[in-house]
Formats: C-alpha cells, structure tokens, sequence
C-alpha cells in the first residue's frame, strides 16, 4: 500500500465525479429503478359543486351554534294541533292532550325570570304522535294482533234500526267483548297514595338497605328534569324507597329541589342527610296505576334571559360599580368551592360573610362557567345580593343597598358604611395608622345574651367595667376570676346528715352557689321524645346529691349498707 500511495497521480481518498455520466438507455450497466409492488392510485378529480342550484330546505337544519334568535312574549308560540310550546311564568313548557300538568325539561332549576328569545325554532321534544310510513313498494307487515283478528272474525246480526235504502240488505257487525259493571277507575290523589303516615321504625326499616347501596338516582346540574319522572317509578316498581342523590348547583335550594320531587312524583320524603333523599312511594302504590310520561327525546336549547351582570347595577353608579370590582380583586374569598359538590350552607356562610363585609368573593376555579353563573343566581335571589362580576372564575358580590343584619338589634346599616371601602386608595395606608379600639356596642342573639348573663350569675363568667386595661391589669383579673371560679365550681350547699335513732344530727355547712340548670335551652326538644324508665334510677336521686360527686359512689354506698 506504500507503493501505491507513491505513485503519482493516484489518490486513494479522490471524490466523486462532479458530473454523473449520462444515462445511456442501450447500455446493459445501467439498471433502471424497480416499479412499486403496489400501483399508486388514481382518483377522479372532485365534482365541482353547482353554485346555480338552491339547497334543499329539508336537508337544512338550525344548529345550536348558529346565531338563531327570535324574541317571544308570554302565551303559545307555537302549536300544531293540541299540542303547543308556551311561555310562562315557568319559562318555556309543553303542553299536550291530556298531561297532568305543563311538562318542562327541568322543573326545579327553571329561572323565575321570564325569557327574552329562543335560540332554536319551537318544536316539540317529544315523539310525534302519528308517524307516517314511507312507501317501500309493498303493504307494512301486520302484527300479531291484526293476524289473530283477521282469522276468525265473528259476526253478528246488527241490533240497530237499519238505514234508509237498504231493503233486503243484511247487516252485520263485530263481536266486542263487554265488561258489565266496571267502569275506568278515577285517580287517587296523593293522600291516598300515601295512606297512614310511617313510623320510626318503619322509616328505619325501609332505609337500611339503601344505606349502602349504589342503586340510586343521580340528580346534576339540570336539577329534576322530566325523563327523571320515569326514572323514579321505574325504582319504584322493585323498591317502595327510592335514593335521590343530589351534586352540584341543585344542592344550594335543597327544600326547592325536594318540594319539586314530592309535587311531580307524588312520592314523600322519608329522609334527608345532606344531597341524599330517600323518597317513598307510599303504602297504596300500584305499578300498573302509574302515570305514563312522554320521554324527552333530546335536550332542548335553553333560552336566553337577561344579563346577570350589570355595569351600573341597582343602588351604584358606574364608577362605585368599577371601584368595587377594583377592590374586589384583593380580597380573600371566603371558601373554595369543588366541581360536583354539594353547596347546603353556602347560603348562610354567605350572609355571615356579609355581616362582616360589604364585599364577598366566592372562589369557583375548576367549574364549568355555567355552573357558577348559576350558583350567582340563585345567590341573587336566596342572600338576597347584587351580582358584580364573574372574573377570574371568582364570584364578586355585594350586599345591597337594602341588606339587613341577621341580628334583630344590630344597628341599621347607613348609606355611608358600604361605601367607606372606597375612601383608601391603597392597602398600605390601612396599616400605617395605630389601631384604635373599636367601642361600637352592637347587640347579639337574644339566646346569646341569655346565656351571657346565666354564665355570669353562675360566676362561670366576668363582665369587665373596664375596657382600656392594659395587658398586666388585665392578667391579673383573669388570675383573680379563675381562682373564684375554682372555687365556686368545687363547693355544694349544706347536706344534712341525721342519725339512725333521729335523735341528733350533724350539719355540714358549706357555701352555697346559685345554681342553674345549663340545659334548660333544649327541654323544648327533650319533649318531644318518650323516655322510658330505667330501673337504675331507684339507686340514687339526682337532686339530693353534691356537686362533684358521682352517681356511682352513691350506688357503691347503698350496695355496702346491704
């Protein structure tokens, strides 16, 4: 390889030729680039559509994301037939032949407001009554019954007068079966559906087993809607309790939820714990008496109603409105809600809330934004409040200008309180200023004060005269009241103790406490229930026996005299 590398001319590392020799058909080195093992595929161009010709209106349908709208006013706005949609106080129901009430997609999470428009053309969600057949060349096949009929057609000599013209015509008719003596039952109300109300150990019996089981009705967002309605007698046809559980916005209104369930199905609510519902269908039940509802073939678009959210909403001029918004994003809110959860106190945490602050935020990060725009719905109408806005997934409201306190003395809310948020500018400048103490007397619960005052006869509590005391002052009243109350909780009154013969006693002198009984609140609930009695009680009597002493060293005593 030595030699070779010394030859002149030869480079063992020379490039490609920078002109690739041309391709010479006739020659036989050359070898031409193998076909593909599967032909490609020629299509036909695309049909160019006529431009010319005008659609087929049966083959155009409105679609949900199309800008249909269409302002409607209170009556029918549509109908063929007996069959119509209306508006009403309800929003937009269905009325057909014979139901036994205006049918509706959801009955308990209908808004009270009245709607503005549609944003799909009126029909019926409902299957039509008669369906026509569409001709395929030869007559429909005939079922079971019209075969059965078509054998054997008895036939009997007419009893009515025969019809003018028709001398020497025999007439006949078919045999029907009559039944003397029964006539189509009439409807039992609710009452009597129900019969005699159950008792403890009924309802006992009857929820036990559905404690623990999955076979439940799952009521959502869209609240109690009309296919439910079947849903709950189908239970009902294999259990006489069926198990509603409720998630998501329903839950905030449960007495709504549960009056709308007790109204449609008829049924009674036997037992309620949190978003679970035990409903009964009662004693008198009869499945083949059930009412039979028409199914819902599809959701219907819901209509538009008016904005929640105002730029100038009622008692606030836009600028307050802004500012309010403003201050609205730095401020905590008061608790986080879950998607799918259940919201029984938001209610009153939210009227708590207010008695504090004129503003409060709700946070509703990860729930669909129609859910918490529904949740600030029924806020404005069960806090009562104003709406301000939806940002930011968060729930910004205020309490109005005709907010009332809880509390029956609570001092009446003036014009200006609301409004002193608006005075800083910044949050530093809150905290620059020294903290003053806030004197305002602001009465509580009459049931508060009742036991405020009971705590302090009972020297179990210390009303303090003075309210600028400074830390040392103020520890010392606390040492000096704990050691008073130590010493009034571990004394009794005078027992008497007399000897066997009745001849001479010894008294026992101690200091005697007012006392007062810390459960007189609840004898309201205590009589209600029936208590019976216990023959423990002979051993020792409540009333005779010294504060800190036990039940049990009574009982020891007795036993040992025996």
């Amino acid at each position: 390889m030595a030699i070779v590398a010394s030859l002149p001319g030869f480079n063992l590392f020379s490039s490609l030729p920078s002109n690739p020799p041309p391709n010479d058909p006739n020659s036989s080195t050359t070898s031409a680039s193998p076909s593909p093992p599967i032909p490609i595929p020629k299509y036909p161009p695309p049909l160019k559509k006529s431009q010319n010709a005008p659609p087929n209106p049966a083959l155009k349908t409105v679609h949900r994301r199309t800008k249909y709208y269409k302002p409607v006013r209170d009556g029918v706005i549509s109908s063929d037939g007996d069959r119509a949609v209306v508006i009403g106080e309800n929003g937009v129901s269905y009325l057909l032949p014979g139901a036994p009430f205006e049918f509706q997609y959801s009955y308990s999470e209908t808004p009270k407001v009245k709607p503005l428009a549609i944003r799909e053309p009126a029909f019926l969600p409902f299957a039509p009554p008669t369906m026509p057949r569409p001709w395929t060349g030869k007559a429909p096949l005939k079922s079971a019954k019209e075969k059965k009929l078509k054998r054997k057609v008895p036939l009997l000599d007419s009893f009515g007068p025969m019809a003018p013209g028709t001398s020497g015509v025999k007439e006949v008719v078919m045999a029907r079966h009559v039944e003397l003596g029964k006539y189509p039952k009439q409807e039992k109300t609710r009452e009597e559906i129900l019969g005699e109300p159950l008792k403890k150990w009924e309802i006992k019996m009857l929820i036990q087993p559905q404690l623990s089981d999955n076979r439940q009705v799952n009521l959502g967002q869209d609240g109690l809607t009309h296919n439910m309605l079947d849903l709950i007698h189908s239970h009902w046809k294999r259990r006489p309790v069926c198990k509603v559980k409720c998630k998501g916005v329903p839950t905030v209104d449960m007495d709504n939820v549960c009056r709308h369930i007790e109204e449609r199905t008829k049924g009674k609510i036997i037992h309620r714990v949190g978003g679970v519902v035990y409903l009964f269908r009662g004693r008198n039940y009869s499945c083949k008496d059930r009412p039979q509802y028409p199914l819902m073939l599809w959701k219907p678009a819901a209509p538009v109603y008016p904005k929640l959210i105002q730029e100038a909403p009622e008692g606030l001029t836009k600028d307050q409105a802004d500012e309010f918004r403003k201050k609205g994003k730095r401020l905590l809110p008061i608790c986080k809600l879950a998607k799918n959860g259940v919201y029984i106190t938001l209610v009153r945490d939210v009227r708590h809330a207010f008695e504090g602050s004129p503003l409060v935020k709700i946070d509703c990060r990860g729930m669909h934004a129609s859910d918490y725009k529904k949740l600030g719905a029924k806020l404005k109408e069960l806090v009562p409040c104003v709406l301000l806005s939806f940002d930011d997934e968060h729930i910004l409201m205020w309490r109005g200008p005709n907010w009332i306190s809880m509390h029956q003395a609570a001092p009446s809310p003036s014009d200006t309180a609301d409004f002193d948020i608006l005075s800083s500018t910044g949050r530093g400048e809150d905290y620059d200023e020294p903290c003053k103490p806030d004197t305002k007397t602001v009465m509580t619960s009459p049931k508060m004060m009742s036991l405020w005052k009971r705590s302090i006869d009972s020297n179990k509590a210390l009303l303090l005269d003075e309210l600028d005391l400074d830390p040392d002052a103020l520890l010392k009243k606390v040492e000096e009241f704990e050691g008073v109350s130590q010493a009034t909780e571990h004394s009794y009154p005078a027992l008497i103790v007399s000897s066997e013969d009745g001849t001479s006693s010894s008294v026992q002198v101690f200091e005697e406490v007012p006392q007062s009984d810390p459960y007189s609140e609840y004898d309201d609930y205590s009589d209600n229930y029936d208590y019976e009695s216990d023959d423990d009680d002979a051993f020792y009597d409540s009333d005779s026996l010294p504060l800190g002493s036990l039940p049990v060293d009574v009982i020891v005593e007795e036993l040992g005299h025996d």
